[in-house]
């Protein structure tokens, strides 16, 4: 009882910060929403093509848009923990009683709050342009996105405490995220990929999230991509965050 109290302070004081400087908010969404206006448009004509999923092109593409934000959005948060050890923020934690566990889990889920609210603004702009919205879809896919944005801020604030620097940060980062980025499909079906894309692909855990996301937006709520999409972002969210919190006890312990 007491950790979640110390969750729920820590997530308060932290909300509280972005709340003061919410142009970082639009910022996190300013590159989906570029995606929605400049690359969506290109997809009704390949719509037609054989291989494209059945649902429109909208209702296709904006679920990867929602995974590629799950991504993006929270891995950038490493370096305000970088930052915070350089200045000596986590160091001052050490005489303060609240739980080690609670400092992280707090600002994990500001973070995760910070990307749903990012999400949804996301959904609202592209209705005008031919999304379909399904209610049960949605719920399913803020879940996902939900713990996407655990295992990305998990993995993100692990790397800090361990690199301490942004200069072997950053590298690392982009080095690991776009490959990710290009073998989930967000940006093109995999069904319009070469069989030996696809079977790299099956070696990333977002393209299973990625095809989930498609799945339920378009009422295929019993598909076989949605279960299995759930249950290894909640294995790999669980992992990601009891090994960040290792590092942060350690680091502040």
């Amino acid at each position: 009882m007491q950790t979640l109290r110390d969750t729920w302070v820590v997530f308060q004081r932290y909300f509280g910060l972005l709340i003061r400087n919410p142009v970082w908010v639009v910022i996190g969404v300013s590159q989906p929403v570029l995606y929605l206006v400049l690359f969506a448009p290109l997809l009704p004509a390949l719509a037609t093509l054989p291989g494209f999923p059945p649902g429109g092109a909208y209702n296709v593409f904006v679920p990867g848009l929602l995974i590629q934000l799950g991504l993006f959005g929270a891995f950038g948060v490493g370096f305000n923990m970088i930052t915070e050890l350089r200045t000596g923020v986590v160091e001052r934690i050490r005489v303060t009683p609240v739980s080690r566990v609670a400092v992280l889990l707090g600002r994990s889920l500001r973070d995760v709050a910070t990307l749903l609210f990012q999400s949804l603004l996301l959904i609202v702009i592209a209705i005008p342009f031919g999304l379909r919205v399904n209610p049960i879809g949605l719920l399913i896919t803020l879940g996902l996105v939900a713990l996407i944005g655990l295992v990305t801020v998990s993995c993100s604030y692990g790397l800090a405490l361990w690199l301490r620097s942004e200069d072997g940060f950053a590298p690392l980062v982009f080095s690991v995220t776009l490959p990710m980025l290009l073998l989930s499909g967000v940006l093109l079906p995999l069904s319009l990929a070469p069989a030996w894309l696809r079977y790299l692909a099956a070696l990333n855990p977002l393209s299973y999230a990625v095809d989930a996301a498609r799945a339920v937006f378009n009422d295929r709520l019993g598909d076989p991509s949605v279960f299995t999409a759930l249950i290894l972002m909640t294995v790999l969210a669980s992992a990601t965050m009891l090994w960040s919190a290792r590092l942060f006890g350690r680091t502040i312990g």
